[in-house]
């Protein structure tokens, strides 16, 4: 009989390595990001860092829009998927080397413990590393862990620690693609397989194919609702490149790995990787190529609702049909009399999909917490800050860091008071032109708080060697562009690619400041920076809300725009007893010919705008 002291000093061993790399994860991350960078192309390599990682900030706007259009983000993004390859990547491995059972499910419940904070600690991933612990902790008891009982275990713990993340939808699609491969690829495998045939190859390729539609059927409702577009490609592509992606991920994994030990350069294991990142990039590319690779879809929450009991009824339905001709065929080879179905306990549990599903999106989606139902809980946030003199709006959703466009004047102490307002890090830093009263905050910003991304114009060369030292990401954008930061979106509607030339070098930069709409589900807020609509050709279409542009000076084109727009509520960023006269009085006249309600941050203070699907509720601190 073997002794438990081995046992116990690798469990000693285990607990003291995943303490170290929670404490270093940093470093890590840091040192893998590094090492997934060598011997591989630039496009691959971002790729990489994106698979193992959840990094995609490096990743070209072209070959993320590819992804995005053929519905293969989620390969970006650190889920579920990538702590399964982890663990059956290292359970093989330690057991070549020897290591018992279970003490390899040990080794492998540390390996999920670090990798969770080393890959970003996000929502899905946190949900992925709660339920992998969940089934290993199960599996080192004796018992087999029921899977539903996982992911719920999953929802309360990750909930209980961060409340704020069951509104993300990063998290709610993580548990609606693990509840439909719970609850559908088992039936759809059965169904694949008896047309595939017998096999080991068929038996793979029918397990892939039913998670893949699986998934994607758990999904699609949520993404239209949340994203208003649904990808028509995305189970062709998700078919056609599943042989590379475990590759790839494994092989990433293995040189995150290596990169940690500098006496083992991960140059070779790269190479390799390489190619299966390069195959599901070209798919990408094919499947994001068509113009009806996306369609624009909006549901309600009550229509995605319906949407799911109509796909439960549907899954119900077939099953039941499916076992009906069974037991017609028996009964014609003269084994009616044979048990077909499991006991009545098991079939009873089985036969509950639609309840299990239903219950679940009800608990994600709805909960009070989650942004969903028809209260009045925020789901998105946006302040016009009183800066003085300048701009500065911040947009926060719900569930996911926030996005600052302009940054005010400089000595405004701005990282301060995003500080003060319980702000840790910025998803991005939008410069709409690169003037003191816009961009001069956020150059003193970069720096001294966590910023991910700089989004610009036209930027110049002191604000971007900035944002590099910095560790932002600096990313041009222009008319036709669009930000995501889950599901609020920023539009950009000018200017046009054509005009950021080098002819632009002496043009007026209020002229070419970026214009964009944010949108969030029906709400719209057309932020105008400083160029006037009497020079800025735009169709922003109806909005809910107006930024007035160059802090209400006064512009011709303005009456045409509020015809146009037909803006609910004007708020104006302007500095008190400015010198130059800011707002005009025509542009106060033309805003109250209009019956256009208007704030201003030099009487109102910071104006506050909390967007729920109730509605707008609008609050100042002046």
């Amino acid at each position: 009989m073997r002794s438990p002291r081995p046992r116990l000093a690798v469990l000693l061993g285990v607990t003291v390595l995943a303490v170290l790399g929670l404490a270093h994860s940093a470093e890590i991350r840091e040192r893998a990001a590094e090492g997934l960078g060598r011997g591989m192309p630039p496009r691959e390599a971002e790729l990489a860092r994106g698979f193992v990682l959840g990094e995609e900030e490096g990743i070209d706007p072209k070959t993320r829009e590819d992804f995005r259009r053929s519905g293969l983000s989620h390969l970006l993004a650190v889920s579920g998927e990538n702590v399964t390859l982890l663990a059956l990547l290292a359970m093989p491995l330690l057991g070549a080397l020897g290591v018992p059972l279970r003490e390899r499910l040990v080794w492998v419940l540390a390996l999920v413990v670090v990798y969770v904070p080393v890959a970003g600690a996000g929502p899905s991933v946190q949900r992925a590393g709660v339920m992998g612990a969940a089934g290993l902790l199960a599996t080192l008891a004796g018992r087999r862990g029921s899977r539903l009982f996982a992911l719920a275990l999953a929802a309360a713990i990750t909930v209980a620690i961060d409340p704020d993340v069951a509104a993300d939808p990063g998290w709610q699609l993580s548990f609606a693609a693990v509840l439909g491969i719970l609850l559908l690829a088992a039936p759809l495998r059965m169904a694949i397989s008896s047309r595939l045939g017998a096999g080991s190859w068929r038996r793979a390729l029918a397990e892939g194919l039913a998670v893949t539609v699986a998934a994607t059927l758990a999904t699609a409702p949520l993404i239209a609702e949340r994203f208003e577009t649904v990808s028509t490609t995305t189970l062709v592509a998700n078919v056609v490149a599943m042989p590379a992606v475990a590759p790839a991920m494994w092989l990433g994994m293995l040189s995150a790995g290596l990169a940690q030990l500098p006496w083992l350069p991960p140059a070779a294991l790269n190479a390799l990787a390489a190619l299966p990142l390069a195959y599901v990039a070209q798919v990408a590319a094919w499947c994001a190529s068509p113009s009806w690779a996306e369609v624009h879809v909006r549901l309600s929450g009550a229509e995605t609702l319906a949407t799911y009991v109509l796909l439960g009824g549907l899954f119900a339905g077939a099953g039941r049909l499916a076992r009906a001709r069974r037991l017609a065929a028996a009964r014609r080879l003269g084994a009616a009399r044979q048990p077909l179905a499991p006991p009545k306990s098991r079939r009873s549990f089985r036969a509950r999909p639609l309840a299990l599903l239903v219950a679940l999106l009800v608990f994600v989606y709805w909960m009070p917490w989650g942004g969903g139902g028809q209260g009045a809980v925020t789901a998105l946030r946006i302040e016009v800050l009183d800066v003085g003199q300048g701009d500065a709006i911040l947009l926060r959703p719900r569930g996911r860091p926030p996005v600052l466009v302009d940054g005010g004047p400089p000595g405004d102490g701005l990282a301060g008071d995003l500080s003060g307002a319980g702000v840790t890090d910025l998803a991005a830093a939008v410069v709409t032109h690169d003037q003191s009263d816009h961009a001069g905050g956020i150059e003193e910003l970069l720096g001294s708080f966590p910023v991910e991304r700089l989004l610009y114009a036209r930027a110049g060369a002191p604000l971007l060697a900035r944002a590099r030292s910095a560790g932002a990401v600096p990313g041009r954008i222009w008319a036709g562009r669009e930000l995501r930061d889950g599901p609020l979106r920023l539009e950009v509607l000018w200017p046009p690619r054509e005009l950021l030339g080098a002819a632009a070098a002496g043009a007026d930069p209020n002229v070419l400041a970026l214009v964009m709409v944010a949108r969030w589900r029906d709400f719209s807020m057309l932020l105008t920076a400083d160029a006037e609509a009497e020079s800025v050709p735009i169709d922003p279409g109806p909005v809910d809300v107006l930024k007035v542009a160059h802090h209400g000076s006064e512009d011709a084109g303005l009456a045409g725009l509020l015809d146009e727009a037909r803006p609910r509520l004007a708020v104006i960023s302007v500095g008190a007893e400015n010198p130059y006269g800011h707002p005009t009085a025509a542009t106060l006249r033309t805003l109250a010919s209009h019956h256009v309600p208007t704030l201003r941050t030099d009487l109102d203070g910071t104006i506050a705008l909390d967007v729920s699907r109730a509605g707008v509720e609008v609050s100042t601190n002046g």
